[in-house]
Parts: C-alpha cells; sequence; structure tokens
C-alpha cells in the first residue's frame, strides 16, 4: 500500500520504546570486539525534522522524547538514548529526531556494518541521501521480507536483524512470522527484534502463540501500555518480541520499562510486561 509515513508519529512514545531497546541490543553486541552487522527491513527515511508539517500535525513527539528532553535523574540506560538524540541536535534545541538506521549507525564501530532496505520511493530517497558516501551502510531499494534470503547469513555471523513494518496490511503478523521462519532457517544464532503496536491485543496474543511452536530457544517479549487496552480504537501502547535476546537483557528491562511507563505515562494508566516466551534449560 505504501501509504504510511513515519514522519508524523516520528519520536512518539511508541518510537521511544523502540529505540530504548534498540540501543540496549547495540550496546551488548558491543561487548565482544569480532565484527557485528545489523539488518533493518523497514528503514524509513533515516532522521526526522520535528518541525515539519508531518510532525507538527498531532506533535505525537511532544509526550515521547519530548517528556524525556528536559527531565533529570534519567537511568544511565535512558540517558544514553537520549544522548544519541542529543547527538542531532547539536544547539540543544530538539529538532531533529533519528530513525532506527541513525541510532544504529551512531553506535557502529569501525568494521561493523549496517544494510538498509526500503520499499517506500520516498523515503528510500531520503535514505539514500541521509547515508551517501558512507561505506558502512548499504542502503538497498527493496522489500525487505524479500532481502531476507538475498542478504543473511551476514559473513560477520553477529548481529541483528530488526523488523519494523507499518502494519498496514491485516496479514502483517501471518507475513513476520514466515520472516522469523526464514531468518532463524538462515542465520539460526542471530538476534531479532520484532517491533509492533497494541492497537488490539488479540493480533499480537495470538502471533506470539505462533511463536512459541517453532521451538526457537529464546524469544524474550517487552510491552509498554500508556492506555487501557480495552477503549476504543488507538495505539494503547507497543511491544518489542527479542529472539536470542543478549545475555541479562531481561534483567536491564526489569528496570528500565517501569521507569520508562513512570516517565511517559498519562495519567494513572498503564501497564508493562516482560515474559519470556520461550527459554531452554
Amino acid at each position: 500500500m505504501l501509504s504510511y509515513r513515519h514522519a508524523f508519529h516520528a519520536g512518539n512514545f511508541a518510537d521511544v520504546f523502540k529505540h530504548v531497546l534498540l540501543v540496549q541490543l547495540l550496546r551488548a553486541l558491543q561487548r565482544k570486539d569480532k565484527p557485528f552487522s545489523v539488518l533493518d527491513t523497514h528503514a524509513g527515511a533515516g532522521r526526522y525534522d520535528l518541525h515539519s508539517p508531518p510532525a507538527q500535525k498531532n506533535r505525537e513527539f511532544a509526550g515521547g522524547i519530548g517528556r524525556l528532553w528536559n527531565q533529570a535523574g534519567l537511568s544511565p540506560e535512558l540517558a544514553d538514548y537520549v544522548a544519541q538524540v542529543r547527538a542531532l541536535n547539536p544547539d540543544g534545541c530538539l529538532r531533529y529526531y533519528p530513525g532506527s538506521p541513525r541510532l544504529v549507525r551512531a553506535l557502529l564501530r569501525p568494521g561493523d556494518r549496517l544494510m538498509l532496505t526500503e520499499l517506500h520511493p520516498t523515503e528510500h530517497a531520503a535514505l539514500k541521501a541521509e547515508f551517501a558516501g558512507d561505506r558502512q551502510v548499504a542502503v538497498h531499494h527493496q522489500d525487505g521480507y524479500a532481502a531476507l534470503n538475498a542478504l543473511l547469513p551476514p559473513p560477520e555471523r553477529r548481529g541483528l536483524v530488526l523488523l519494523d513494518p507499518a502494519y498496514e496490511l491485516k496479514d502483517e503478523f501471518d507475513r513476520l512470522l514466515e520472516a522469523i521462519q526464514v531468518i532463524h532457517r538462515r542465520w539460526a544464532t542471530g538476534s531479532v527484534a520484532v517491533w509492533y503496536p497494541i492497537l488490539d491485543r488479540a493480533p499480537s496474543q495470538r502471533w506470539q502463540r505462533n511463536l512459541q511452536q517453532l521451538e526457537i530457544p529464546a524469544i524474550l517479549c517487552a510491552e509498554l501500555g500508556l492506555y487501557p487496552y480495552d477503549v476504543p480504537l488507538g495505539l494503547h501502547g507497543a511491544g518489542m518480541v527479542i529472539l536470542n535476546p543478549p545475555w541479562k537483557l531481561d534483567e536491564t528491562l526489569g528496570r528500565l520499562l517501569p521507569e520508562l511507563l513512570q516517565r511517559l505515562r498519562v495519567g494513572d494508566h498503564g501497564q508493562t510486561r516482560l515474559e519470556w516466551l520461550a527459554l531452554a534449560p
């Protein structure tokens, strides 16, 4: 359909949740000296201007990164994430928000690689311009699901696949299930992070039950909900399922999720979830 444009939602609470977790996944990869690669299958534009008309339309960023921008006393993990956003705004004023590609690029070391796929022509053009001349970043104008067979496994044999589709299609969770099977078959030791919106609980819960049937040895689920799940349609929360998560990520998220809820919550609503969907002995 290619109608989704992330500029309308950049920096909102769901982006904050996703990118805080992404930074932790990348920090874990940095703990070993060996190079790693990251594949971002639905990369978007790379960075977003929060002064642009799409971002200003509903100002969703005000309830996300805007809430953290000047808060004191952040945990080291949240402070790390905010520092990555501040690096794009050296004058101290919040204007530019990094998409996942820009966040990942900031945390690559010499020898690490980033592979980006984006099908939307406008988003791809912006992404191509963002990383023009960067030898550590490859940008492909391609469907992210179709690219899995061609790009995996990476030569480094270490790294992460980030699956973050627009959820425009009714069968998106089915497509994700197929994609995860492809990834696991081609690269069983790679980590996979799948972000999803929580609009209606049923689709993601059904998908998670199907994931549990794949016999993948380690699957961790983290969720942040800011609004009651039983109210009418809307973005109530967001989640991320992580296959082959790094060691002790569950302990880190056990601290981070309550802090995120405390700092982003609206009124008395909100909840978090941290659960192993699969954990081999």
